[in-house]
């Protein structure tokens, strides 16, 4: 790369970053919004992994034996997807944006420390296109879920959009893969 395409470059990521944020403040003004900070709560907190949980246990409870290979198939993503972002999140050590711009309120305690990328996004994607291969009919159900999931990062002032972006594109990679490997 020369020295000119290298200065584009950065240039180009700056650009991005600064959009990034401003998006992010943008979207964390909804937070003013009463009813839609309390449903993006509900849906954040929900999506710490309580609805997948749920929706595992409730596929056992009415399908019996034959819901264990999806709701396996959806451990072992969820269990892929924790390893890679906390991977990701250890050597990013990405802040969040309400630690970085004081005009972005915090609408939500944060699991850990770090932005990058959405874990909650990431675990909704995986999950939901999993759930919905073997049960389509619950399409339904998790793809309006995993976008108000992945709408609540950004209000909620935890992630930037780029973290939700990268995490919903983990998140279908890693389902994606899985689902070809069986």
């Amino acid at each position: 790369m020369t020295r000119a395409s290298s200065s584009r470059l950065a240039v180009g990521l700056r650009a991005l970053a600064v959009l990034d944020a401003a998006w992010c403040l943008h979207l964390n003004r909804a937070l003013r919004i009463r009813p839609l900070r309390l449903v993006l709560r509900a849906a954040s907190r929900l999506g710490d992994g309580v609805f997948w949980y749920v929706l595992m246990a409730a596929l056992v409870a009415t399908q019996g034996r034959a819901a264990l290979p999806a709701v396996l198939h959806m451990a072992l993503v969820g269990a892929l997807g924790v390893a890679v972002y906390k991977w990701l999140k250890r050597h990013t050590s990405r802040p969040r944006p309400y630690q970085v711009q004081q005009a972005i309120r915090r609408g939500a305690p944060p699991l850990d420390a770090h932005s990058f990328p959405s874990g909650h996004t990431m675990h909704a994607a995986s999950f939901s296109i999993v759930a919905a291969s073997y049960y389509p009919e619950l399409a339904w159900l998790v793809t309006p879920f995993s976008v108000l999931v992945a709408a609540s990062r950004p209000v909620l002032g935890l992630h930037y959009p780029s973290d939700v972006l990268a995490g919903a594109g983990l998140g279908a990679a890693i389902a994606g893969a899985s689902l070809l490997l069986i």
